[in-house]
């Protein structure tokens, strides 16, 4: 392995070749394979891209099948045949059996480009500039959703003020405080130095936070007070949506009805470039063009994002599959949790996206460190670092995922320098899992 030209010649701001030092040259599946032979079991997932694999058989099929025969690869916001299919099916798949009605916009490839556009139609229908964000929050590195995103080494990097945002705290982070009803109080006061928002943008996750989660009747009253003081209310699902939760929108069993909802990562299905924004009829005010991007139609995104709609989303299996695996993994985390007291962890998450946290520093990197070099793909993620997050692909065969579950605990005792906690309870969990060891 030489890694010697990335050192030369990239930039500095390079972040996971740093985590995992090799060059990965083949991968299928829920695997990785580097160019010395060595397999990884991936629980990374391109930060939550992949949400059906690497390769899906299926979406390489039609993909190659779409470029034998010419397909338009680029089209701008032309209309396509590739456009127009994955419309139909969107709308057949996804909006109708869930009754609901959105507009949607493709607004560029990355999920940030989608952050951007939300902010900007909000202020445009309120005719307000203030955004209210939450603690921890992570929406994107561009200059608008860098300004809602709470983490300070990413808010350094700006290199200028990021205004017009006011941050409150995220549902939990005051322990014993709803803080929902902090936000109504300061709402309602004329006093309190909160400007009206034009919008309230948050994860139902936090992913890059730390796998904080929003209770389900928080995220309800959140909404209560945001028709109660006419405010949108933006959902951003870039990475905890298409499935990640076990629903393919993370708001769903909260009975919750967004203004505006962002798409991205693993919208395509195959790893494309892809985004998009829902929002409600009336609040399409866009004049033509007045937001616009070179790269907002991927016509082969549409054709992957189309085939993973008809694969997994055509009926309740899929969803019933991924709440099953969710479950599994939340087991073997708090068994981890309770097993090793001494890495002082807590289990937190919600489906297939759990995190490990420790209030011992640095430990999680160690663990994540040993992980790799036991062959896990697995980051780290909260304000230090203090979360081991899980994504794995929801599509991952369970045996693996097993294996891929294991392989982190002795990795957990081994950083921790304990032994290895080979009760009845890790080989029922197996045993769950459908392994046979």
């Amino acid at each position: 392995m030489n890694l010697r030209i990335f050192d030369r010649l990239e930039s500095e701001v390079r972040g996971y070749i740093r985590s995992f030092p090799t060059i990965f040259t083949k991968a299928r599946g829920a695997m990785l394979w580097d160019e010395d032979g060595n397999r990884y079991i991936d629980f990374f997932a391109g930060a939550g891209t992949l949400n059906y694999g690497h390769n899906e058989p299926g979406m390489k099929a039609r993909l190659l099948e779409y470029l034998e025969h010419d397909g338009v690869v680029h089209g701008l916001d032309m209309a396509t045949s590739a456009k127009k299919d994955f419309l139909e099916t969107f709308e057949r798949v996804i909006l109708q059996p869930r009754h609901m009605r959105y507009k949607v916009q493709f607004p560029g490839p990355t999920g940030t480009n989608a952050v951007e556009a939300a902010l900007k139609l909000a202020r445009q229908v309120k005719g307000r500039t203030n955004i209210i964000a939450f603690t921890n929050a992570f929406h994107g590195v561009t200059s608008g959703a860098l300004a809602t995103t709470g983490n300070e080494k990413f808010r350094s990097a700006a290199g200028q003020p990021l205004a017009n945002v006011q941050f409150v705290p995220y549902d939990g982070y005051l322990e014993g405080v709803d803080t929902t009803e902090l936000l109504e109080r300061m709402l309602s006061d004329k006093s309190s130095g909160l400007d009206l928002p034009a919008a309230v943008i948050i994860e139902t996750v936090q992913g890059e936070g730390g796998v904080n989660t929003a209770r389900f009747e928080w995220l309800q009253r959140l909404e209560s007070i945001c028709r109660r003081h006419d405010v949108l209310l933006i959902v951003d699902d870039i990475q905890v949506g298409c499935g990640r939760t076990g629903t393919f929108f993370s708001f769903e069993r909260a009975g919750v009805s967004p203004d505006i909802v962002t798409l991205s990562k693993s919208l395509s299905g195959f790893g494309l470039p892809m985004s998009l924004v829902l929002m409600k009829p009336e609040l399409d005010i866009w004049r033509p063009s007045a937001h616009n991007g070179t790269f907002r139609g991927n016509n082969l995104a549409f054709v992957t994002a189309r085939e993973a709609l008809l694969r997994y989303w055509t009926t309740d299996d899929f969803a019933r599959e991924v709440e099953r695996k969710g479950k599994m993994m939340r087991l073997w985390i708090e068994h981890i949790a309770s097993a090793y007291p001494s890495g002082q962890f807590q289990a937190r998450g919600r489906g297939m996206i759990q995190g490990l946290a420790s209030r011992v520093a640095g430990l999680p990197n160690k663990i994540a460190a040993a992980a790799f070099k036991h062959g896990v793909v697995v980051e780290t993620s909260g304000a230090e670092d203090d979360v081991i997050k899980l994504l794995p692909p929801l599509t991952i065969d369970t045996e693996l995922l097993a294996d891929g579950l294991y392989l982190l605990e002795q990795c957990v005792a081994e950083t921790l320098g304990v032994r290895l906690a080979t009760s009845s309870n890790v080989r029922t969990l197996r045993k769950t899992a459908g392994g046979g060891r």
